[in-house]
């Protein structure tokens, strides 16, 4: 029958089109590509694939199918005598793979995206450890309006912001526009160290910042710094940590400073390459924390309308949702930390991993309503019918999402590892917990 195909297929797709929650446009294509994969490859199973068995000349193989009847047998023999062990070792190791979850962080370091090998990254290293740090936190500040930026109030609060940022752990290097001041009024007094100090009055700061922009060499100009009607300036701050977290931290320790210590023209938002990602990072967390229940409601519904039963719906749920759980809590034992790559695991493989579940679940009820079979025949008749198919194309997932370990992005990396683990144990619950 062609139901469980269609109903597996569904599910498989609603699972990838949970990423079109998440902010990141190319996450959002591939969900929607993958999903288009799915509906053609369940197109062409449905209408394709028989047409050209019947047309192929294909010989039988008696000696392999009762190998695989006789092996999928003992199988269904040994879950029944064992069904307690069985769910004893189950209950008892989810429960411990589970508690590697509890601490489990969330930190995401975009350079980490790139393996060790990759030249980017070792380049992007060479320059953290031998120069500066390569993150950049920026502010755009503004004045009290145009031409406001040599007020001396203006100049004496950034100098302080400065000031303060440089005392601020990891941080490498500190840029404003009062340090040029400061610099050009030392210049304008012999270099002497003690004239390294902002001006008492706007006219002569105006009047360095005018001299310092005409001795610029041609076709350079200050509006990387300056914006043009000189109403707000750039502040420019290295720092060597990537992480998301903490750049986060320092963004609204910066951001809070200049609400308590600044006059309120001039608070500001911060932004910068580590922000950006460290957005990234956050609002996939937030449409993960959306698109995952939504995915398994929709395929909790599913499975009630399909099975034309709610206790049979909720019991497929079991090996669905025991998998992702032990998987990310392995994780959690082995890394002890996720990125967003592997947080997205989680909705596309309540997609994947009910795959099993269905063809399972349809074979089982099959034999109870059609043929009347009491559980424990039906078990054998659902692991002897499907249980290949089962094995079969859970190693050939596991197989293509381990090919996304030669990626050198370990975004792709780390959400094929966790996929194929999440699948493994995802056959291993069905063949014996369900």
């Amino acid at each position: 029958r062609s139901r469980p195909v269609s109903i597996t297929s569904a599910t498989t797709a609603l699972g990838f089109l949970t990423t079109q929650f998440s902010a990141v446009p190319p996450l959002q294509e591939y969900g929607i590509m993958t999903a288009m994969g799915v509906g053609m490859a369940w197109f062409y199973s449905i209408f394709f694939l028989p047409a050209l068995l019947n047309v192929l000349p294909i010989s039988k193989s008696k000696t392999y199918r009762k190998e695989k009847i006789s092996r999928m047998a003992s199988l269904s023999t040994f879950v029944v005598r064992q069904r307690i062990l069985i769910l004893g070792v189950a209950t008892v190791t989810t429960i411990g793979c589970g508690l590697g979850l509890m601490g489990m962080e969330f930190r995401n370091n975009w350079l980490d995206w790139f393996k060790p090998t990759t030249e980017f990254r070792q380049d992007a290293q060479f320059v953290s450890e031998n120069l500066s740090g390569i993150n950049a936190l920026e502010f755009s500040i503004p004045a009290k309006g145009s031409g406001g930026i040599t007020e001396p109030e203006y100049l004496e609060t950034l100098d302080r912001f400065g000031t303060w940022v440089r005392e601020q752990p990891h941080v490498d290097h500190v840029h404003t526009l009062a340090d040029h001041i400061k610099r050009l009024n030392m210049n304008m007094h012999g270099d002497d160290r003690n004239a390294y100090a902002l001006p008492g009055d706007a006219a002569t700061a105006a009047q360095y910042l005018l001299l310092y922009e005409m001795s610029l060499p041609y076709g350079q100009d200050l509006n990387n710094e300056i914006n043009v009607d000189k109403s707000a300036t750039r502040v420019l701050i290295i720092t060597q940590d990537n992480d998301s977290e903490d750049v986060n931290t320092m963004k609204e320790a910066c951001e809070t400073w200049l609400i308590d210590n600044a006059p309120g023209y001039m608070a500001s938002k911060g932004t910068g390459n580590g922000v950006m990602f460290a957005s990234i990072a956050e609002s996939t967390i937030r449409s993960i924390a959306i698109s995952t229940p939504i995915a398994l409601a929709a395929v909790s519904l599913l499975l009630i309308v399909v099975f034309k039963s709610v206790r049979f719906g909720l019991i497929s749920l079991i090996p669905n949702l025991v998998p992702i759980v032990a998987a990310f809590g392995l994780w959690g034992y082995l890394f002890g930390r996720i990125d967003f790559g592997v947080a997205c695991v989680a909705g596309l493989s309540i997609g994947i991993v009910v795959d099993d579940t269905v063809h399972f679940m349809s074979k089982y009820l099959r034999a109870r309503r059609e043929q009347n079979l009491g559980p424990e025949d039906a078990v054998h008749y659902a692991l002897v019918n499907v249980g290949p198919a089962l094995i079969t194309t859970s190693l050939a997932l596991i197989a293509g999402l381990s090919v996304m370990q030669l990626s050198s992005f370990n975004f792709n990396a780390h959400m094929g590892l966790l996929a194929a683990i999440s699948i493994a144990l995802a056959l291993i619950a069905d063949l014996f917990l369900l």
